[in-house]
């Protein structure tokens, strides 16, 4: 009660605060009056009068009204009656326990309070019972009931703040008065509670706080029965097996007497425990058939317990049989936040929804996840193409397209940017689209030696053309070429261009021809609206490669949190060299640290582009997608829309209400830039964009944290430190590497100057002396980090502040590496990160923030990659599609097994030609082989482009002048950046000028734990709460990386126990599969 009244109101002052209607508030105070005082009754004014096996036995019968429920919802429902006789069963066995209950003691020891104790736990147990009423409220059908229910799940901070003090006030009442009236003094009761109760209480509080945890970790890893229901069971029979087994122990004299807790002072916490387990079984050996050995009674004793014991099991064994999604949801499981220490075990059991499993079934057998894997591509390689398309066939033949395997359906979608070229004859396709092609022509060979190449048709398109694929286990693949003079180009507007096919015409279309044919109006939005929300897009890369099992592991956290919006995997950097050694820790940290604590804390800020999944419902939500397609019109929109547009997307739908996560056990592994230019113009694009993000979110945090649930005001505080310490990055590594007050002005103006030639020079002559700069700042980080070490041998101490912040960083990056042992290996890089922290915390921020009025893309820029020993294998002859004259492509080794021609559709006067592979031939294109696309969709796409996708029109005089604004912009953002740091490097420089006046002195102590009075440390105030800002966000993110890590390794060992295992007989089969796509993998 205690810990659910502190929980409930964190959640009420940082989260939600709905207020519950006053029908509510009444019923909810009356109910919990009744379970408190049943509950007081019976632990505090009955059960000291009995014996411990009826005490242990007796808990059991608080699931009489539970039974009594499922009686009356299993006649309500228009469902068959089979399962009735198991509450009926209960009810009848909790009964004849009362009975036999009564008997054991009216006949065989009768007396008044005895009685009265009998009356008084009968009563207690059955108003405790009523605490369950919830889980069954919505099967009675009464109105009234579903509303309450309604209204408490809306305002369950609130009930759970009024259930809690409720509760200790009845507690309190009862104790207040059960003292005085049974004669007792307040001073032996003092006594008790100053030595037993609270130390009872914490060990109770903690136990039965874990306790659930377990029981709550153990339904969400499928361990239901073996970790759940059978413990649950056992736990009153195991108690009673450590009371009864020592009942030889000879009892102490002294526990006789009324005035025993007043004289007797134990000496030891062992004396205590000796003492409770000695009176507990006295309780029992001391009765009247115990000690004349009564068969009668023992009978009626014995019977009782098991009777009490059975109608549990018979009124909770529903739970044995039901079938829960992993990692489901904790409300899913329990109808209440709130567990009843007293009767735990009961608790946990009734506490479990009556309905899941109805609930389950419906969904198992109607929902389907509909999943669509969309990639963006423009100038990839024919190794980073082989990785995504890779990727796709690995998860066709994970789930093809059968009748059996209708809980998700993949489909696939590729959108070329500017695949495209000018030639003598017109538009025809470039080279990589060339490649893109034949990549998909190579790869089921990978999946089987001999597979029938997929089916292709060709489709001229408004936007450009459209290859469509049927691969080998069924699913649908397409590859949306775009020409850039027809519609406009660029990762954003390929985003929007799926988002609009896929949520608007593929999703619309067949409720819209419904509505046309009669149907209802509401059954078709209730149905569009489930449809919505079961479906997924996958935003993906053009080098993205994953395996099915991350894709699922993220489908899970959308299925089962209605409010999380998206949902992002853990990245991998790929490739060689120092950048990107560098870029592997540099992922590492961010994934193990930042995120970690960005989605316990609150929500992910960005779900990164290259893969993630995204609900259809929430992008569809106001403002995100409409506002999505918002053009740049101002400086600031390019920086904040374009430059990184994944992450504009996530403050949108963060700003709407929705949840973004972070999926630890689901790995991605992506290209990172491998040369010094290319990262930094990657970073140069990020870096104001996640600074622009972050301001609009911040702005709107008052607006966002009453619409947000995940976001409470004290995370918007938590990002607002954060983003503090990222503007002072550049100051920070100044006053780092100066070390001392003489030195600090020769730290400052090496970047001062790179500041000032960035104003000068070009972009490429920056980059060069970045990288001249960042090799003499390693240096010079290796000196620095070398002095710290020395200056701890000197003083004969490690615990100076460098040094207690160095070795805890270290020790803090090392433990949170050993968390993630597949991972561990990345420390080796955690050296060159270090020496590297200039360069990227100092140098590249200069050049972001100098260089925000170069909107350019800055990687992939030319298409050099392009010329590849792939494109010698795919020499094609070109055709014309508005040929009707074409002459046959003659393959210089054609097979005997050539597959039919090929089926190509146009839609209006084709001007396209689409190259074909010297695998196979292309008949002639004949009107005998035309087909023709939907005019709908013909219509659906010339709408969308005359709307949002019309090619930009190029303005000289609209280019100055955004040109200007964005210089504009550029120089007032320097200004104020760096005007942040200027401040905090003088007034550093003048606190340590003022020296001994201002600083504050720290103690010199050695590692014995001796310390010398006479030798002090100085710190100065500002260099203090900079230090322990900065510790105080490590230690939190690293409490948040121990809770995620947990709930990671829950998620994949639930994940391991229900998919992976229909997959066992087939594991060989998949080793070899691997071996095969690692070595193919290796040769590129």
């Amino acid at each position: 009660i205690v810990l659910l009244l502190l929980k409930s109101t964190w959640k009420f002052i940082f989260k939600s605060a709905t207020m519950p209607s006053k029908k509510t508030l009444f019923w909810v105070l009356c109910v919990e009056f009744l379970v408190a005082l049943g509950a007081a009754v019976l632990t505090i004014v009955s059960m000291p009068h009995f014996d411990i096996v009826t005490n242990v036995m007796i808990l059991n019968s608080v699931s009489i009204l539970s039974a009594v429920f499922q009686v009356v919802a299993e006649c309500l429902a228009k469902e068959r009656k089979r399962l009735i006789m198991l509450p009926v069963c209960s009810i009848l066995l909790i009964v004849t326990g009362y009975m036999l209950f009564a008997i054991s003691y009216l006949v065989f020891e009768s007396s008044l309070e005895i009685n009265i104790s009998i009356g008084l736990a009968i009563v207690g147990t059955i108003c405790v019972s009523v605490n369950w009423w919830e889980n069954y409220s919505t099967l009675f059908a009464v109105s009234f009931l579903e509303d309450i229910s309604r209204d408490i799940a809306q305002s369950r901070n609130v009930v759970c703040i009024i259930s809690s003090l409720m509760r200790i006030l009845v507690t309190s009442a009862v104790v207040g008065a059960y003292v005085p009236l049974s004669g007792r003094e307040w001073k032996s009761v003092k006594l008790i509670f100053e030595t037993v109760v609270v130390s009872l209480v914490a060990i109770q509080m903690t136990s039965s706080a874990l306790c659930r945890w377990f029981v709550v970790v153990a339904c969400k890893m499928h361990a239901l029965r073996r970790s759940f229901v059978l413990p649950m069971y056992l736990a009153s029979i195991t108690v009673l097996a450590v009371f009864l087994f020592p009942t030889a122990v000879r009892l102490p004299k002294s526990n006789q007497t009324s005035t025993f807790f007043e004289t007797f002072q134990p000496k030891s916490s062992d004396e205590w425990l000796y003492l409770m387990l000695t009176d507990a079984i006295r309780t029992l050996n001391t009765r009247d058939i115990m000690v004349h050995k009564k068969t009668g009674g023992l009978a009626c004793l014995g019977c009782s317990a098991l009777s009490w014991w059975l109608g549990l099991m018979l009124s909770t064994v529903y739970i044995w049989y039901l079938k829960i999604h992993r990692i489901e949801r904790t409300q899913d499981l329990f109808v209440r936040r709130m567990y009843e220490g007293a009767f735990l075990e009961q608790s946990m059991l009734l506490n479990t929804r009556f309905e899941i499993r109805k609930r389950i079934k419906e969904k198992n057998a109607k929902e389907t996840i509909r999943v669509f894997l969309c990639a963006t591509m423009w100038h990839e390689t024919y190794d980073e193409m082989m990785k995504i398309i890779i990727s796709m066939f690995r998860l066709d033949k994970y789930r093809p397209k059968t009748k059996e395997q209708r809980d998700v359906a993949f489909e696939f979608h590729i959108y070329f940017d500017d695949a495209f070229k000018d030639v003598d004859n017109g538009r025809h396709a470039n080279e990589y689209a060339e490649i893109l092609v034949d990549v998909i022509k190579e790869d089921p060979c990978i999946f089987k030696q001999k597979a029938a190449l997929p089916r292709q048709k060709i489709i001229n398109t408004p936007y450009g053309g459209r290859l469509e694929y049927t691969l080998p286990k069924g699913n649908l693949m397409m590859v949306h070429l775009k020409d850039k003079t027809l519609i406009r180009h660029k990762k954003r507007w390929s985003q929007i261009m799926y988002l609009y096919y896929i949520l608007g015409w593929r999703l619309n279309r067949q409720y819209f021809e419904e509505f046309e044919a009669g149907k209802e109006l509401d059954s078709l939005k209730e149905r569009l609206k489930k449809d919505r929300e079961n479906t997924y897009i996958l935003a993906l890369d053009g080098d993205t490669d994953f395996q099915p099992s991350a894709v699922m592991l993220l489908i899970d956290r959308l299925k089962l949190y209605p409010e999380v919006g998206a949902a992002c995997g853990r990245i991998h950097p790929t490739g060689t060299g120092p950048m990107v050694w560098y870029q592997k820790f540099e992922y590492a940290v961010g994934h193990w640290l930042q995120k970690t604590a960005e989605h316990v804390f609150g929500c992910v800020l960005c779900s990164p582009g290259c893969f993630s999944l995204f609900r259809g419902a929430a992008l569809m939500d106001d403002n995100v997608m409409k506002r999505y397609t918002t053009k740049a019109s101002e400086a600031s929109h390019y920086v904040q829309y374009d430059q990184g547009e994944d992450r504009w997307l996530c403050t949108l739908l963060l700003q709407q209400g929705w949840r973004v996560e972070y999926n630890a056990a689901s790995d991605a592994y992506t290209n990172a830039p491998q040369d010094f230019k290319e990262f930094y113009n990657q970073r140069r694009r990020w870096g104001p964009s996640t600074m622009a993000n972050t301001i609009d979110l911040l702005g709107s945090g008052g607006l966002t944290s009453q619409r947000n649930s995940s976001i409470s005001k004290l995370y918007i505080l938590y990002q607002i430190i954060s983003m503090a310490a990222s503007i002072l990055g550049p100051a920070t590594i100044c006053l780092m590497i100066s070390g001392k007050v003489s030195t600090l002005t020769l730290a400052i103006v090496p970047p001062t100057v790179y500041l000032i030639l960035c104003f000068k020079l070009k972009s490429d002559t920056q980059i060069k002396i970045a990288a001249i700069m960042s090799v003499l700042y390693a240096f010079l980080m290796a000196g620095t980090i070398l002095s710290i070490i020395g200056d701890l041998v000197k003083q004969n101490t490690f615990l100076t502040p460098s040094g207690l912040f160095l070795i805890g960083m270290v020790v803090l990056y090392i433990i949170t590496a050993a968390l993630h042992p597949q991972e561990f290996s990345l420390v080796i890089y955690g050296l060159l990160y270090f020496l590297c922290i200039p360069s990227g915390y100092l140098l590249l921020v200069i050049y972001s923030i100098v260089n925000m009025n170069n909107v350019t893309w800055g990687t992939r820029e030319t298409g050099s990659q392009a010329k590849t020993t792939a494109v010698d294998t795919i020499k094609k002859k070109v055709m014309n599609a508005t040929c009707c004259k074409c002459p046959c492509v003659e393959s210089e080794d054609l097979s005997e097994k050539i597959l039919p021609a090929e089926t190509i559709t146009q839609t209006e006067k084709p001007h396209i030609p689409l190259e074909t592979q010297s695998k196979f031939p292309l008949r002639c294109f004949n009107s005998a082989f035309l087909n023709h696309m939907l005019q709908d969709e013909i219509d659906f796409w010339r709408e969308l482009q005359k709307k949002y996708l019309e090619p930009l029109k190029e303005n000289k005089e609209q280019q100055e002048k955004v040109a200007d604004d964005l210089r504009e912009l550029r120089n007032k953002v320097t200004f104020a950046f760096f005007f942040c740091n200027a401040l905090w490097l003088v007034a550093t420089f003048f606190l340590q000028a003022i020296g001994d006046l201002v600083s504050i002195k720290i103690p010199k102590i050695y590692p014995n734990g001796t310390y010398d009075p006479t030798e002090v440390f100085s710190l100065d105030p500002i260099a203090l709460m900079f230090l322990l800002s900065f510790t105080v966000l490590l230690l939190m993110q690293f409490v948040a990386m121990l809770y995620h890590r947990i709930y990671t390794l829950i998620h994949f060992v639930a994940y391991a126990d229900t998919e992976i295992k229909s997959y066992r007989k087939q594991s060989h089969q998949s080793h070899q599969v691997s071996q095969w796509i690692t070595h193919k993998m290796m040769t590129f």
